[in-house]
Parts: structure tokens; sequence; C-alpha cells
């Protein structure tokens, strides 16, 4: 018998598949690999760009030994460390309990209704959350202070002051990621085979010892997901920071990355800026990886 030939659909050729993926190359070609070369190519150029008559020479590492030697540049890298430490506690804690909630049997409609409002934070830009954040914590009318004046404490400036504005920016990221970290836990929770989960209710009572033997397993991978995004993201995180403070008041709220757009775009020194941007790089995937090997687990 002869072998049969697997007839293709009309329109359907040896270039369709090119076709169909071109369009997502093309995007990261442009939006993800160029930059990335441009700032590394830029990072090691004496690259000022309100002097062109001065050319842009080639400096080799000193642009890299400049920011290295910048303590403003390591206060802000501290800022950015401190800030992801306080909201990632309250988003792991807050998304843990909002996943375990909406796991409950029953309910399916309320959890339908739940699911769909958690997208709405995910779906606001961050100069959207900033504009909230500003109207939230205005110091004359806003909703902070109202809700602590109906209480009987007197309202406070709370981005004028240094530990209300880092609050206050704070609170935004954590209204506006606990969704995201809800449901990655949410999805974790629903690959957990209901046999082991009824199994276990059987063997305890304790949520506590079912979270912690039963579900977790299957929540590791999801939360080494979400620390790996949730760390290149404070990273880079702009412009909810630049909305509502500015980086003030001071240096309050003068995160790594809006330290960096006053470095490229105010003093306008970009082979400065570009070394500092491929350093954060260079730490977001060394901070996947150890997060990769230190929790994440496979599944058996």
């Amino acid at each position: 018998m002869g072998q049969t030939q697997t007839k293709l659909n009309p329109g359907y050729g040896r270039w369709t598949p090119f076709w169909f993926l071109a369009p997502a190359v093309f995007a990261l070609l442009v939006i993800g690999i160029y930059p990335t070369i441009s700032a590394l190519v830029t990072s090691f150029r004496r690259y000022n760009i309100t002097r062109p008559r001065d050319g842009f020479p080639f400096v080799g590492f000193d642009n890299y030994i400049n920011v290295l030697s910048d303590q403003t540049f390591w206060q802000s890298l501290g800022l950015t460390a401190k800030f992801f430490l306080t909201v990632l506690p309250f988003q792991l804690l807050f998304g843990v309990f909002f996943a375990l909630l909406l796991h409950q049997p029953g309910l399916s409609m309320l959890r339908a209704l739940a699911r769909v409002s958690l997208v709405v934070p995910l779906a606001t830009t961050y100069a959207v959350v900033g504009l909230i954040g500003r109207l939230i914590f205005n110091r004359d009318f806003g909703v902070a202070n109202q809700f602590l004046n109906s209480i009987g404490i007197g309202g406070f400036d709370w981005l004028g002051s240094t530990t209300g504005a880092f609050i206050a920016i704070a609170v935004m990221d954590i209204w506006q990621w606990t969704p995201f970290c809800a449901l990655i836990f949410l999805a974790g929770l629903s690959m957990v085979p209901v046999e082991i989960e009824e199994a276990a209710r059987l063997e305890t009572t304790s949520k506590l010892a079912q979270l912690r033997y039963v579900q977790l397993p299957y929540l590791l991978p999801g939360l080494t997901a979400m620390l790996i995004l949730r760390s290149a993201d404070i990273l880079k995180l702009f412009d909810m920071v630049f909305v509502m403070t500015r980086g003030g008041p001071g240096a309050a709220t003068d995160l790594v990355s809006v330290y960096i757009q006053r470095v490229g775009f105010r003093i306008f020194d970009m082979g400065t800026a570009s070394a500092q941007a491929i350093l954060l790089l260079i730490v977001t995937i060394i901070l996947s990886r150890l997060y990769i090997k230190l929790i994440y687990r496979e599944i058996e």
C-alpha cells in the first residue's frame, strides 16, 4: 500500500505558519529586542542629547562605573527594595485569602462575579491608578481624610509628608495587584484534585493544615511566576508614582525607575540612564533565577 499524502486546506502553504507568527515576532523585535540592544549600545557611549556637537564617543564601562559609585542610585534601589518588601506580603496574604474564599464549593454565580470584578484593577492603567490615588489621598477633599475625620482623627497631608507619600503609593499598588495574586492562586487551587481535598477534609478540619500540606505544592509554580512578574514590574514602576508624587516629597518615593527617568530626560544623560536600565535588567534576571531555584517545584 502506498503512503497516503496529507491534503492541506486550500490557501495553506509552506509559509502560512510564518505569516501567522510574523506580527508577533515583528512586535517583539520593535518593542522588546530593538530597544534593549539600543540601550545596551548607548550604555557604552557618552550620550548627552543636549550636546550633539560633542558627538557620542565610545567610553567603555565608564558609565557603569559611574552608576555603581552613585550613592543616589543605590539609595533609590534600596527604596525600591523596601517598597517591594512592603507591598508583597500584603498582596500574598490578601491574594491567598481571596483565592481560598473563591475556591469554596457552592455560590458559583458569586464566584463568577468576583472573578470578573478582580480584573478591573488589573485593567486600569498605571497613570489612572495614580490619578485615583491623588484623589483618595488629597489633603483637602480626599476620601482617606474624610474617613479619618469621620472616626474622630484629624486629616493628614498624605502626599506632602515622607511617610504618608510612601504609604499612599504602597496602598495603591496593593489595591491594583492583589487581584492579580488572587487570580494566580485561584488558578493553582483549581488544579488540586478534588478527591485529595476531600480526603484532607476528612483527616483534619484545620484550614491551615490543608493549605500547607495539600494546596501549597500546587501554589508554588504560580507563586514563582508572580514573584518574577512583580519584581520586574516594581523595578520599572514609574507611571503611578510619577503621577502621584513625582518622586517626592524630597526623595521619599524616588524609586529607581523615577531616578532613571530624571537622569535620562531631565539631565539628558542617556548613556548613564541606559547603563542603569541594563543593570536593572541584570538584577531582574538574577532574581528570576533565584526564584526558580528556591521556590519552584514540579507537581508530581
